[in-house]
């Protein structure tokens, strides 16, 4: 890890009809690239890469899932707010 990377986390709950589906992982992995942090998912003790659609659908997240959003880097707690702010609107669906 960098010297002064701060490292930040929040849990969300996935509450829209479909899910963490493709469009909405496409969604998620376009807003975490705006970040220069590291950035994950993790679910029951699993965490991928959040700037990876093929690796936040093995995650399997139906509605009612409750992930947590890991960053780390000096914008970490800017990409937090903003990935959580994603999923709690519902992927704009």
């Amino acid at each position: 890890m960098k010297s002064g990377a701060i490292e930040t986390s929040k849990e969300v709950l996935i509450k829209n009809s479909l899910g963490l589906h493709a469009r909405a992982a496409a969604q998620l992995v376009k807003t975490a690239e705006l970040f220069n942090s590291d950035v994950w998912l993790e679910k029951n003790g699993k965490s991928v890469d959040a700037k990876s659609v093929i690796s936040l659908l093995t995650l399997e997240c139906p509605p009612g899932s409750k992930v947590i959003i890991k960053a780390r880097g000096q914008d970490s707690q800017i990409a937090i707010e903003a990935i959580s702010k994603l999923i709690e609107d519902d992927f704009g669906e």
